[in-house]
């Protein structure tokens, strides 16, 4: 028995450990995440004001550079913040996700390419490279702008329709507040119960007027002599003489 007790205690011991250990391991991982997230923000933040500072504070292939960068960073961001906040509400909008991060690709390619360029000490080679840099920018921010804006015109669609449905339901409601002419439902229900009771009921029947009682009939003949009861003597005419 104090085996038994013994070896339970232990089962209990090993999973409370276990239990302690996968709750720890979720809780170091939500934290590294959340530093791995603002790392990555703050070096986001970094790297957009230095691309900021590199398009007013310099001229030449550097200034194109960075301007190309901050265009083409912008629109990713806002394309990509648009949609997952989108896809919350509308479920269609889960295959433009699916567009946006195969375009994200792209993008991702030439931010890395502009990036290495800002290094390079040929700026004459730089030069050459800048129309066709345009060009790509060009076309993955258009693509971006046009699933932006039509994510944001589809929900606008939607608030606008559902608001014009609630506006006439408003309206039909107003109207059947002014209406004081008008008995309210609960009433012309009780009302309706009512007579429906009422015609449920039996009808109560009229009962039979008493007749009066008819009149004896008068005798034609005078009534015979009453007949003498068994046990009487009959009686002898008196004499008149």
């Amino acid at each position: 028995m104090e085996a038994a007790l013994i070896i339970f205690a232990l089962m209990v011991l090993f999973t409370f450990l276990g239990l302690g250990t996968y709750v720890t391991v979720k809780v170091v991982q939500a934290a590294k995440r959340g530093v791995d997230r603002t790392i990555t923000q703050a070096r986001r933040t970094v790297e957009d004001t230095t691309l900021r500072a590199k398009s007013l504070g310099q001229v030449g292939v550097t200034a194109s550079l960075a301007q190309l960068r901050i265009d083409l960073r912008t629109s990713m961001r806002s394309t990509q913040q648009a949609l997952y906040d989108g896809v919350r509400t509308d479920a269609s909008l889960k295959e433009s996700i699916g567009l946006f991060e195969r375009l994200s690709a792209h993008g991702h390619e030439l931010d890395d390419e502009l990036k290495r360029l800002e290094q390079e000490p040929d700026r004459k080679r730089i030069a050459e490279l800048l129309p066709d840099l345009r060009e790509r920018t060009a076309k993955i921010t258009e693509a971006a702008d046009s699933l932006r804006w039509a994510a944001r015109d589809r929900a606008r669609r939607f608030a606008e329709d559902d608001l014009s449905v609630l506006s006439e339901q408003i309206e039909v409601e107003s109207g059947a507040l002014r209406d004081w002419s008008r008995p309210p439902v609960d009433d012309l229900t009780a009302t309706a119960a009512a007579w429906d009771a009422g015609q449920r009921q039996p009808q109560p029947q009229p009962q039979p007027q008493p007749s009066a009682p008819a009149p004896a009939p008068t005798a034609l003949n005078p009534a015979a002599p009453a007949t003498p009861y068994p046990w009487e003597k009959a009686r002898r005419p008196e004499s008149t003489t």
